[in-house]
Protein backbone atom coordinates (compact mmCIF):
# COMPACT_ATOMS: atom_id res chain seq x y z
CA UNK A 1 0.00 0.00 0.00
CA UNK A 2 3.04 2.08 1.04
CA UNK A 3 4.02 2.28 -2.72
CA UNK A 4 0.63 1.89 -4.44
CA UNK A 5 -0.62 5.47 -3.53
CA UNK A 6 2.46 7.13 -5.33
CA UNK A 7 2.10 4.68 -7.87
CA UNK A 8 -1.66 6.23 -8.18
CA UNK A 9 -0.84 9.72 -7.80
CA UNK A 10 1.38 9.53 -10.67
CA UNK A 11 -1.00 7.81 -12.87
CA UNK A 12 -3.41 10.07 -12.42
CA UNK A 13 -1.66 13.37 -12.35
CA UNK A 14 0.15 11.98 -15.98
CA UNK A 15 -3.02 11.58 -17.23
CA UNK A 16 -4.63 14.33 -16.27
CA UNK A 17 -1.81 16.63 -17.96
CA UNK A 18 -1.61 14.27 -21.23
CA UNK A 19 -5.71 14.81 -21.65
CA UNK A 20 -5.04 18.36 -20.67
CA UNK A 21 -2.65 19.23 -24.26
CA UNK A 22 -5.20 17.88 -25.90
CA UNK A 23 -8.47 18.74 -24.09
CA UNK A 24 -7.50 22.62 -22.86
CA UNK A 25 -10.84 23.34 -21.24
CA UNK A 26 -12.87 22.46 -18.07
CA UNK A 27 -11.96 20.81 -15.66
CA UNK A 28 -9.10 19.72 -17.23
CA UNK A 29 -7.19 22.86 -18.10
CA UNK A 30 -7.99 23.94 -14.35
CA UNK A 31 -5.95 20.54 -12.94
CA UNK A 32 -3.58 21.46 -15.47
CA UNK A 33 -2.98 24.76 -13.63
CA UNK A 34 -3.18 23.22 -10.12
CA UNK A 35 -1.04 20.35 -11.11
CA UNK A 36 1.72 23.25 -12.49
CA UNK A 37 1.54 25.25 -9.12
CA UNK A 38 2.48 22.66 -7.32
CA UNK A 39 5.24 21.46 -8.93
CA UNK A 40 6.71 24.66 -8.65
CA UNK A 41 5.90 24.86 -5.12
CA UNK A 42 7.52 21.75 -4.74
CA UNK A 43 10.56 23.11 -6.92
CA UNK A 44 11.34 25.72 -4.47
CA UNK A 45 11.49 23.56 -1.77
CA UNK A 46 14.27 21.29 -3.89
CA UNK A 47 16.08 24.93 -4.33
CA UNK A 48 16.35 25.35 -0.57
CA UNK A 49 17.25 21.63 -0.19
CA UNK A 50 19.91 22.16 -2.84
CA UNK A 51 21.17 25.52 -1.06
CA UNK A 52 21.12 23.45 2.41
CA UNK A 53 23.21 20.43 0.68
CA UNK A 54 25.66 22.70 -0.80
CA UNK A 55 26.39 24.53 2.45
CA UNK A 56 26.96 21.52 4.81
CA UNK A 57 29.53 19.47 1.63
CA UNK A 58 31.47 23.27 1.46
CA UNK A 59 31.83 22.88 5.45
CA UNK A 60 32.60 19.47 5.59
CA UNK A 61 35.73 19.70 2.99
CA UNK A 62 36.51 23.01 4.94
CA UNK A 63 36.58 21.07 8.56
CA UNK A 64 38.32 18.48 6.78
CA UNK A 65 40.62 20.17 5.41
CA UNK A 66 39.95 19.01 2.00
CA UNK A 67 42.05 19.28 -1.08
CA UNK A 68 41.64 23.11 -2.65
CA UNK A 69 39.50 23.30 0.59
CA UNK A 70 40.21 27.12 0.37
CA UNK A 71 38.05 27.56 -2.73
CA UNK A 72 35.14 25.85 -0.47
CA UNK A 73 35.55 29.40 1.41
CA UNK A 74 35.54 31.20 -1.65
CA UNK A 75 31.98 29.65 -2.35
CA UNK A 76 30.33 30.08 0.98
CA UNK A 77 31.05 33.28 1.35
CA UNK A 78 29.98 34.63 -2.18
CA UNK A 79 26.91 32.57 -1.75
CA UNK A 80 26.44 33.84 1.40
CA UNK A 81 27.16 37.87 -0.26
CA UNK A 82 24.58 37.36 -3.05
CA UNK A 83 22.20 35.89 -0.67
CA UNK A 84 22.60 39.00 2.02
CA UNK A 85 22.62 41.82 -0.98
CA UNK A 86 19.41 39.81 -2.25
CA UNK A 87 17.18 39.97 0.88
CA UNK A 88 18.46 43.18 2.40
CA UNK A 89 17.75 45.01 -1.12
CA UNK A 90 16.18 42.52 -3.66
CA UNK A 91 17.03 42.76 -7.31
CA UNK A 92 15.84 44.68 -10.34
CA UNK A 93 12.52 46.38 -9.64
CA UNK A 94 11.92 43.36 -6.60
CA UNK A 95 12.27 45.39 -3.38
CA UNK A 96 14.19 43.24 -0.63
CA UNK A 97 13.59 43.41 3.57
CA UNK A 98 15.34 46.70 3.75
CA UNK A 99 13.11 48.49 0.71
CA UNK A 100 14.52 48.97 -2.84
CA UNK A 101 17.77 50.69 -1.24
CA UNK A 102 17.47 53.88 -3.28
CA UNK A 103 21.04 55.73 -2.08
CA UNK A 104 22.97 52.18 -2.37
CA UNK A 105 21.59 52.09 -6.25
CA UNK A 106 22.39 55.76 -6.30
CA UNK A 107 26.32 55.17 -5.53
CA UNK A 108 26.56 52.17 -7.37
CA UNK A 109 24.35 52.49 -10.74
CA UNK A 110 22.32 49.95 -9.24
CA UNK A 111 21.35 47.43 -6.48
CA UNK A 112 24.19 45.74 -4.83
CA UNK A 113 23.23 42.53 -6.27
CA UNK A 114 22.82 43.11 -9.57
CA UNK A 115 26.00 45.67 -9.27
CA UNK A 116 27.96 42.17 -8.12
CA UNK A 117 25.99 40.04 -10.79
CA UNK A 118 26.81 42.25 -13.63
CA UNK A 119 30.18 43.27 -12.57
CA UNK A 120 31.65 39.99 -10.24
CA UNK A 121 29.65 36.94 -11.72
CA UNK A 122 29.24 37.59 -15.78
CA UNK A 123 33.02 38.51 -16.02
CA UNK A 124 34.02 35.28 -14.28
CA UNK A 125 31.43 33.72 -16.48
CA UNK A 126 32.52 34.83 -19.51
CA UNK A 127 36.62 33.97 -18.57
CA UNK A 128 35.67 30.42 -17.68
CA UNK A 129 33.83 29.90 -21.13
CA UNK A 130 36.60 31.65 -23.06
CA UNK A 131 38.69 28.68 -21.05
CA UNK A 132 36.63 25.97 -21.80
CA UNK A 133 37.15 26.88 -25.55
CA UNK A 134 40.46 25.95 -25.75
CA UNK A 135 39.36 22.71 -23.75
CA UNK A 136 36.82 22.11 -26.33
CA UNK A 137 39.29 22.67 -29.13
CA UNK A 138 41.71 20.30 -27.81
CA UNK A 139 39.15 17.37 -27.12
CA UNK A 140 37.73 18.21 -30.47
CA UNK A 141 41.59 17.48 -31.69
CA UNK A 142 41.64 14.65 -30.21
CA UNK A 143 38.03 13.41 -31.46
CA UNK A 144 38.76 13.85 -34.84
CA UNK A 145 42.12 12.19 -35.98
CA UNK A 146 41.54 11.14 -39.17
CA UNK A 147 40.97 7.44 -38.82
CA UNK A 148 37.91 6.65 -40.83
CA UNK A 149 34.94 8.48 -43.29
CA UNK A 150 33.13 9.80 -40.13
CA UNK A 151 36.57 11.21 -38.38
CA UNK A 152 37.93 12.79 -41.79
CA UNK A 153 34.11 14.54 -41.82
CA UNK A 154 34.20 15.61 -38.50
CA UNK A 155 37.30 16.59 -38.33
CA UNK A 156 37.00 18.86 -42.08
CA UNK A 157 33.61 20.31 -41.18
CA UNK A 158 34.85 21.54 -37.62
CA UNK A 159 37.69 23.26 -39.14
CA UNK A 160 35.69 24.84 -41.61
CA UNK A 161 33.25 26.19 -38.61
CA UNK A 162 35.93 26.91 -36.27
CA UNK A 163 37.71 29.20 -39.34
CA UNK A 164 34.58 30.55 -40.73
CA UNK A 165 33.63 32.30 -37.42
CA UNK A 166 36.85 34.17 -37.03
CA UNK A 167 37.80 37.35 -39.37
CA UNK A 168 40.97 35.63 -40.91
CA UNK A 169 38.55 33.55 -42.91
CA UNK A 170 37.71 36.25 -44.80
CA UNK A 171 41.18 37.00 -45.52
CA UNK A 172 41.99 33.83 -46.48
CA UNK A 173 39.06 33.09 -49.01
CA UNK A 174 38.94 36.33 -49.99
CA UNK A 175 40.67 35.78 -53.85
CA UNK A 176 37.93 33.34 -54.49
CA UNK A 177 35.84 35.06 -57.65
CA UNK A 178 32.40 36.02 -56.99
CA UNK A 179 31.08 33.58 -59.07
CA UNK A 180 32.15 30.79 -56.60
CA UNK A 181 31.10 33.19 -53.42
CA UNK A 182 29.50 29.91 -52.22
CA UNK A 183 33.25 28.57 -51.49
CA UNK A 184 33.67 31.27 -49.61
CA UNK A 185 34.63 30.09 -45.35
CA UNK A 186 32.03 32.39 -43.95
CA UNK A 187 29.60 31.59 -46.50
CA UNK A 188 29.88 27.81 -45.80
CA UNK A 189 30.22 28.16 -42.12
CA UNK A 190 26.48 29.82 -42.65
CA UNK A 191 25.38 26.98 -44.85
CA UNK A 192 26.95 24.55 -42.51
CA UNK A 193 25.38 26.01 -39.27
CA UNK A 194 22.07 26.66 -41.08
CA UNK A 195 21.26 23.13 -42.80
CA UNK A 196 23.09 20.14 -41.65
CA UNK A 197 23.48 21.36 -38.50
CA UNK A 198 19.77 22.00 -38.18
CA UNK A 199 19.06 18.45 -39.02
CA UNK A 200 21.51 17.19 -37.03
CA UNK A 201 19.97 19.72 -34.16
CA UNK A 202 16.05 18.48 -34.95
CA UNK A 203 17.07 14.78 -35.61
CA UNK A 204 18.83 14.54 -31.43
CA UNK A 205 15.74 16.79 -30.28
CA UNK A 206 12.79 14.39 -31.80
CA UNK A 207 15.11 11.39 -30.46
CA UNK A 208 15.13 12.87 -27.05
CA UNK A 209 11.33 13.96 -27.47
CA UNK A 210 10.39 10.19 -27.98
CA UNK A 211 12.61 8.94 -24.97
CA UNK A 212 11.07 11.66 -22.46
CA UNK A 213 7.83 9.68 -24.24
CA UNK A 214 8.97 6.46 -23.15
CA UNK A 215 10.32 7.60 -19.69
CA UNK A 216 7.29 9.07 -18.60
CA UNK A 217 4.79 6.63 -20.16
CA UNK A 218 7.01 4.27 -17.66
CA UNK A 219 6.37 5.94 -15.05
CA UNK A 220 2.74 6.81 -15.75
CA UNK A 221 2.18 2.99 -15.97
CA UNK A 222 4.30 1.57 -13.38
CA UNK A 223 6.92 0.07 -14.88
CA UNK A 224 9.75 2.52 -13.97
CA UNK A 225 9.64 3.02 -10.01
CA UNK A 226 12.48 4.19 -8.91
CA UNK A 227 11.42 7.47 -7.88
CA UNK A 228 10.16 5.28 -4.95
CA UNK A 229 13.32 5.50 -3.06
CA UNK A 230 15.64 2.74 -5.22
CA UNK A 231 12.69 -0.15 -6.39
CA UNK A 232 12.91 -1.25 -8.85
Amino acid sequence: MKSKIPQLLAFLSGLVILVAAFIPHTPFGMFEETLTNWFMIISSFAILLGQSSLIQSNVAKITQKAPNWKYHIATLVSFGVMLIFGLLWGMENTPGILGQGEKLAESLGSKPFDYLFEYAFMPLSSTMFSLLAFYIASAAYRAFIMRTFESNLLLITAVIVMLGRTSFATILTSWIPDSLHFLRLPELTDFIMQYPNTAAQRAILISAALGVVGASLRIILGIERSYLGGEK
